[in-house]
């Protein structure tokens, strides 16, 4: 009985991350559309969300912590409680990500809009592909799934660096663009770490399912 209570334990962790997940992906996605609209009652409906997903946060923390206090779990087990508990701060920083970007959209709508040559709406929808399924990877224990949001990573980055050298370019010749431009930088650089949280988050579904760091053999990799 005590291991039956145990795993409706863990099961209740897993659902309440997975439910902080929704908000934090939905802060992101809702924050670009805020942008690419300009529309300052979106943007302030992230915040609200930012404090639901702050107050998740603690939740899930709480219970890992009780559960790795109380049951001494060991293996798959034990790789979960310290994913969930990884998983959990990233996904509370896709928020903040999130976050800033709606702030930065209220700064932007007090300001006469200057048409940018960039599609920040492309980058976001990538970073929010790479969420879900870093999500649906937590949802479905698919390490498969998981390693498919490493490969989308490298594609967010490229099309960060190439937002910041059309900008930087732009206000080179329209200086008048350049509060605009610096703002819609600042944007791609939060969706560029979303896209890292949601790398993070990936790894970790992987070294609970496979009980292997993928970071290290990244890092081999990088140095060879």
């Amino acid at each position: 009985m005590p291991r039956i209570n145990f795993h409706q334990q863990l099961a209740a962790l897993k659902d309440k991350l997975l439910a902080m997940a929704a908000l934090s992906q939905q802060a992101l996605e809702l924050s670009v559309e805020a942008y690419v609209s300009r529309d300052t009652s979106l943007a302030n409906h992230v915040l609200e969300i930012e404090q639901a997903i702050n107050a998740a946060e603690t939740t899930v923390d709480e219970m890992a912590y009780e559960l790795l206090a109380k049951e001494q779990p060991m293996a798959v087990d034990l790789r979960f409680i310290l994913s969930v508990i990884k998983i959990n701060g990233d996904l509370e920083r896709i928020g903040d990500q999130a976050t800033g970007i709606a702030r930065r959209v209220i700064l932007l709508n007090a300001q006469s809009l200057i048409d940018l040559p960039i599609d920040m709406q492309e980058m976001g929808g990538k970073v929010g592909v790479m969420i879900r399924r870093a999500i649906q990877s937590l949802l479905e224990a698919d390490a498969k799934l998981a390693e498919s949001v490493l490969a989308l990573d490298d594609e967010v980055d490229v099309m960060n660096r190439a937002v910041q050298t059309e900008l930087i370019e732009l206000m080179q010749r329209q200086p008048e663009s350049s509060e605009q431009a610096l703002s819609a930088i600042i944007i791609s650089r939060n969706l560029e770490r979303a896209a890292d949280h949601a790398t993070n988050i990936a790894e970790d579904v992987i070294f609970w399912v496979r009980g292997s760091d993928v970071r290290h053999k990244l890092s081999l990799v990088e140095s060879d």
